[in-house]
């Protein structure tokens, strides 16, 4: 691959997946446009962690983009190879969930569409959704269930149900899918489960704040299972999804499914002082742990991080950042 060819764009350039995206592709000598929403005028420590990577002082270019904004992210991505969009807004609860959750996540996807589709050098665009909208369809995920990449959330369950962070991945993929076979764009979409793992970035994300809860001192645990992922495999995932001609479609990118009180038990072995929740939350049978079936996003060349060690340097991450101590 010539050096032209390895000018790539990541949106949403200072969040957790995003971040590790920008330090891998770096490493592998990429030339990145990443978008944050103020490099100049904002936070300095949003984008510090980014400006102090390996090779980001030659080859790391931080730009302004607003999602909700047309036209945006035209000048930006002109000149790439590739985009990796994984900007998305991550907010659970609203009071019109519609204007505030729904409607950016959409309108943001297709605004970035909307600019790669005028430059004809992209070559792929891969999108970060969620497993989100592959798992809520009613069906219940007993211990026998496989879910794979033919499995779509039911925008109509999740408006039932009031999940509204769920209901904006499921129709912001789907409104992604029909722009790309519209304008036929080479698409590739990534449906990562729960990330933790090392944080590049100085703020707690909200997949990581499920762990902090854990570990600061909750009595209960929740009666649930988790598919948890690495970040650094998600983001490998990302890059494998460029670099694979053969990649296309959807990938369901999940290192393993776990119950809570087997978390727990993993993270009370490896910090015996810390003061874990034992007893769980409900007298109810315990959630049964379905499968994910990983042979699509095996055969990309991922290979799954230990969720021991996943969870380990959450923990380790989370001290060294000052957001636990003991």
């Amino acid at each position: 691959m010539s050096t032209t060819e390895k000018v790539v764009c990541v949106t949403g350039g200072a969040g957790y997946v995003a971040s590790w995206l920008i330090k891998l592709l770096l490493q592998s000598s990429y030339t990145v446009k990443a978008t944050v929403r103020s490099p100049v005028t904002g936070d300095p420590r949003k984008t510090q962690h980014l400006l102090a990577l390996e090779g980001a002082k030659e080859r790391l270019h931080l730009f302004k983009a607003e999602l909700l904004e047309d036209g945006s992210f035209d000048s930006i991505v002109d000149g790439c190879r590739a985009v990796f969009h994984t900007a998305s807004p991550v907010v659970f609860s609203a009071s019109d969930p519609q204007a505030e959750i729904v409607d950016p996540a959409v309108r943001g996807t297709l605004n970035v569409l909307k600019s790669c589709a005028k430059v004809p050098s992209i070559k792929r665009v891969v999108v970060t959704s969620s497993m989100a909208s592959v798992v809520y369809n009613g069906k219940p995920l007993t211990s026998d269930v496989v879910v794979d990449e033919t499995w779509f959330s039911d925008p109509v369950f999740c408006e039932q149900s009031k999940l509204w962070y769920v209901l904006s991945k499921t129709l912001a993929e789907k409104a992604a899918w029909e722009f790309a076979k519209e304008k036929r764009i080479d698409l590739v979409m990534m449906n990562p489960g729960h990330v933790i793992g090392h944080l590049l970035q100085p703020t707690a994300n909200l997949s990581v704040e499920l762990i902090l809860n854990f570990v600061n001192g909750t009595e209960e645990y929740p009666n649930a299972s988790y598919g948890f992922v690495d970040v650094r495999d998600v983001a490998q995932a990302h890059i494998q999804a460029l670099e694979n001609p053969s990649a296309s479609g959807r990938y369901c990118v999940v290192g393993g499914i776990m119950h809570r009180h087997k978390a727990s038990k993993i993270l009370r072995h490896l910090y015996p002082t810390l003061h874990l929740p034992e007893i769980c939350e409900d007298d109810k049978p315990t959630v049964p742990t379905h499968k994910i079936s990983r042979e699509k996003v095996e055969g990309l060349g991922v290979n799954f991080t230990p969720l021991e060690v996943s969870l380990r340097d959450t923990v380790e991450s989370l001290k060294e950042k000052g957001f636990l101590s003991f």
